[in-house]
């Protein structure tokens, strides 16, 4: 496996680093730690660069040593350019499975105005993406020992498929729990005018008994792996992004998986994307699984 890891280079300690050393992961993975450098304010002061590239060199070194502690394959990466575009160019050229990336939790409004690293990561990445974010309200050990607490959501569709044989496949911390969820539809049976009362509770049942197949679904899927696997179908009423994140808070997950659907353009526009609002809203990691593109050559 190989996990592309972001830093601004700014310090030598990055989230993402400790997220990633305290996770078991497939023999042979490899690492990378990849900073992006915007060169452009500093046109006229190379002086002023070459410091603060030398500086970034030092930080990225410290950063990626408890990684080759523990014996991972792992390499830094400086390139010249814009971070919202050149993480993902370089992860479609280094072949990457996962990027990690940290997220700055910026406000609502500020986020739809400046757009953010994260979003753009999350948007076009060539591959999966985890949005890291520290584990909230647990100290660390504690969460090491207690292992991972993992929301899976399902939609029944390919890319949720995609998602639950991810996480079956892959090594997780001991004593780690995988949740299995599954959000019914009900926003589209409120107010139904052009509907009758009993067509409307019909259809609003079938939504429940359609995320009910869904769960059963997933949780054969991760039947077979080391996880300890439980599944609900949530009777909170709201849009699925807003049913994961409320279920991700009760539940206190360490990390919610969901699959990409992939949309792009005026389809993210028009349908939005469950993956994304969840990715940036979450108070928790989220990871998003997208299956990477074939390369040529």
């Amino acid at each position: 496996m190989r996990v592309l890891i972001t830093s601004d280079g700014m310090t030598s300690e990055v989230a993402c680093v400790e997220e990633a050393v305290n996770r078991p992961w497939p023999a042979g993975s490899s690492f990378c730690l990849l900073n992006v450098f915007n060169p452009y304010p500093f046109t006229a002061a190379p002086i002023i660069q070459v410091r603060l590239k030398n500086k970034i060199v030092q930080n990225l070194e410290a950063a990626v040593k408890p990684l080759r502690d523990a014996g991972w394959d792992s390499i830094t990466e400086i390139i010249a350019g814009s971070a919202r575009r050149d993480i993902n160019k370089f992860a479609k050229e280094w072949r990457t499975d996962l990027v990690m990336v940290g997220c700055n939790d910026l406000g609502d409004f500020r986020r739809l105005l400046l757009g953010g690293t994260a979003r753009s990561v999350v948007r076009h990445a060539p591959c999966s993406v985890e949005v890291v974010r520290p584990r909230h309200g647990r100290p660390k050990d504690a969460a090491r020992r207690a292992g991972m607490r993992i929301l899976v959501a399902t939609d029944g569709s390919d890319c949720s498929v995609a998602a639950l044989h991810s996480v079956a496949n892959r090594p997780w911390p001991n004593d780690s729990t995988a949740k299995v969820i599954s959000a019914p539809e009900f926003i589209l049976f409120k107010d139904p005018s052009y509907l009758e009362k009993h067509e409307a509770k019909d259809l609003g049942q079938a939504s429940i008994d359609e995320a009910k197949s869904c769960v059963a679904a997933g949780v054969a899927i991760l039947s077979g792996s080391a996880l300890k696997v439980c599944s609900e179908v949530p009777t909170f009423e709201d849009r699925p992004y807003r049913v994961i994140l409320n279920e991700a808070d009760t539940w206190q997950a360490d990390l919610i998986v969901v699959g990409s659907h992939g949309r792009s353009g005026f389809d993210r526009v028009i349908m939005g994307s469950v993956s994304e609002a969840v990715a940036l809203h979450a108070k928790c990691s989220v990871e998003v699984i997208r299956q990477a593109e074939p390369v040529n050559g």
